[in-house]
C-alpha cells in the first residue's frame, strides 16, 4: 500500500488542500516535449462542464503515459481542472491584463458556475467526479477591477480571480465546495482515493 498519490498540476493551491486533508503527494508534471496547454483548448459548442470534464480526464491519460516512461512507483494519479462559466460561456485563464479585465467586467454583479472535474487511476480503475458551485460578485468599479489585475493574483487563473485571495472582498454569496472553487473539490478527491483503496487522514 502506498504512502502517497502523485498530482499531475503545478498548481500550489491543490497542494495545500491534499496537505489538509492529510494526503501526502508527490508531483508528477509535465515533460518538456509534452503540450499541456493543448489538452485545455476548447471545442466549439461545447457545455463547460462537458469540457472540464474531459479535459481531466485527457490529463489522467498523460500523466498516466508520464508515469510509465519514468518507471515510477505504483500509486494514485490525481488529475483535476477548473473553470469558470458564465451563461454557459467558459472563462478560462487570461492571456494578458486586458482580458482578465474584461473578464472581471463580465463577471461583476453577477453570479457564475464553478466546474471543477477530479480523476484518480489506480491499479487499472479510475474514479472520476465534478464538483459544480456558484460564485456571486458585487459590483466593481473599473478602479476597483484595475487595481486588482494590477496585484497579478487574476494571471494563470481560471475567470481571472483566486477565492482564496484578494478578490474574497468582492465576493457576497457562495454555494457549493469552497475548496472545489479554489480548484480541488476536498469530499470528492477523498471519496474517490477512498474507493480504491487509498486512505487520507487515517484518524477518518
Amino acid at each position: 500500500m502506498p504512502d502517497f498519490i502523485y498530482l499531475a498540476s503545478q498548481s500550489p493551491r491543490r497542494r495545500e488542500l491534499l496537505t489538509q486533508i492529510g494526503v501526502n503527494h508527490q508531483l508528477l508534471l509535465p515533460e518538456p516535449g509534452e503540450d499541456a496547454e493543448a489538452l485545455e483548448e476548447v471545442q466549439s459548442g461545447e457545455a463547460p462542464n462537458a469540457y472540464v470534464q474531459r479535459v481531466t480526464a485527457l490529463k489522467l491519460e498523460a500523466a498516466c503515459a508520464r508515469l510509465a516512461r519514468a518507471g515510477g512507483q505504483n500509486a494514485p494519479i490525481l488529475c483535476a481542472d477548473t473553470t469558470v462559466a458564465l451563461d454557459d460561456v467558459i472563462l478560462g485563464k487570461p492571456a494578458d491584463a486586458e482580458d482578465a479585465c474584461a473578464m472581471l467586467e463580465r463577471l461583476s454583479g453577477r453570479t457564475h458556475r464553478v466546474y471543477t472535474a477530479i480523476a484518480v487511476a489506480w491499479g487499472g480503475r479510475t474514479v472520476a467526479a465534478l464538483s459544480e458551485s456558484q460564485v456571486t460578485f458585487a459590483m466593481m468599479t473599473e478602479a476597483e477591477i484595475s487595481d486588482y489585475v494590477a496585484s497579478g493574483e487574476p494571471m494563470g487563473k481560471a475567470g481571472s480571480y483566486g477565492v482564496q485571495g484578494l478578490a474574497a472582498a468582492y465576493i457576497t454569496k457562495i454555494s457549493g465546495s469552497y475548496s472545489g472553487i479554489m480548484g480541488l473539490p476536498l469530499f470528492e478527491t477523498a471519496q474517490a482515493l477512498r474507493s480504491l483503496g487509498f486512505a487520507c487522514n487515517k484518524t477518518f
